[in-house]
C-alpha cells in the first residue's frame, strides 16, 4: 500500500485553504477512477472512518481524495452553511482535476453523512460547474434527522443525472434502507443500495454480529470499489 499524500488546497481566492489527503490506487489494479470523499459533520478527513475507506478503496484500485470543510479546518464544531460547503467541494474538485496524475480519471463524488449530502448537492445543483462525473457514492445518507422522519432531505436527488450508490446501515437512525427504497425507486438515474447488515449510521455493528467491525468495513469498501469499477466500464460518465 502506497503512503497517502497530504496536500493543501486553495479552493477560494478570499478564504483560507483546506487540508486534503490523496490515497493512490494500488499499481496492480488501477481503475483510473478517483473518488472525492467528504467527511461527516462531527469529524474531519483524518477520522479513522475516513482513513479506513481511503486505505481500503485505494488498495482495491480506486484513487481517493479526502479533505476538510472550512469549519473543520478552522476547528469549529458547527458546520458551515450549505452554500459554503458546496463551494468548498467544487473548489476541491476543480483542484483535483488539475492534478497531473488524476486529471484524466473518471471522477466520482461522495461522502459520509453530511459530506455525502453535499456531494449530492454538487451533482444536483452545480452539475455544469462540476463537469463530467461518473457517479455519486453516499455513505450513510442523512435522509432525515434522527427521530424526525418527516424532515426529508431527498427533494434534490431527482435532479442528479449520474448513477448513485447508497451504502446504508440497516440500523441507521438517519434513514433505514426501507425508508430509502421508495426514494431510490423514484429517481430517474440509476440508484443502487448496498446494505450494511446490523450497521448504524457509521456502520458500527453490535458485538453479537457475525462479522468483526474490520470485516464489515472491508466488505463495504469492496462493494463500493466493485460498483465504481462497473460504472466506469459501462462508460456512463456524463454531465449532470
Amino acid at each position: 500500500m502506497s503512503r497517502p499524500i497530504d496536500r493543501v488546497i486553495t479552493w477560494s481566492e478570499d478564504r483560507p485553504p483546506v487540508s486534503a489527503r490523496c490515497y493512490r490506487a494500488a499499481d496492480e489494479t488501477p481503475a483510473r477512477a478517483v473518488l472525492l470523499l467528504a467527511h461527516g459533520a462531527g469529524a474531519g478527513f483524518t477520522h479513522p472512518f475516513m482513513v479506513t475507506f481511503g486505505e481500503r478503496l485505494s488498495a482495491l484500485g480506486i484513487d481517493v481524495v479526502t479533505f476538510n470543510f472550512p469549519y473543520m479546518e478552522a476547528g469549529r464544531r458547527l458546520p458551515d452553511p450549505a452554500p459554503l460547503l458546496e463551494s468548498c467541494y467544487l473548489g476541491v474538485l476543480a483542484d483535483v482535476r488539475r492534478w497531473e496524475n488524476l486529471g484524466a480519471h473518471t471522477v466520482f463524488l461522495g461522502g459520509k453523512s453530511l459530506g455525502g449530502r453535499m456531494a449530492s448537492h454538487v451533482a444536483a445543483f452545480h452539475a455544469e460547474r462540476a463537469g463530467p462525473l461518473g457517479g455519486v457514492v453516499l455513505l450513510g445518507y442523512p435522509l432525515h434527522p434522527p427521530g424526525r422522519p418527516h424532515q426529508r432531505r431527498d427533494a434534490h436527488l431527482g435532479a442528479i443525472a449520474v448513477p448513485m450508490l447508497f451504502v446504508q446501515g440497516s440500523r441507521d437512525g438517519f434513514g433505514t434502507p426501507d425508508e430509502l427504497r421508495p426514494v431510490l425507486a423514484s429517481l430517474r438515474a440509476r440508484a443502487d443500495l448496498a446494505i450494511v447488515d446490523g450497521g448504524d449510521h457509521s456502520f458500527v455493528v453490535p458485538r453479537s454480529h457475525g462479522m468483526s467491525q474490520e470485516q464489515v468495513l472491508a466488505s463495504a469498501a469492496d462493494r463500493i470499489a466493485r460498483w465504481i469499477q462497473a460504472v466506469s466500464r459501462s462508460g456512463s460518465t456524463c454531465f449532470g
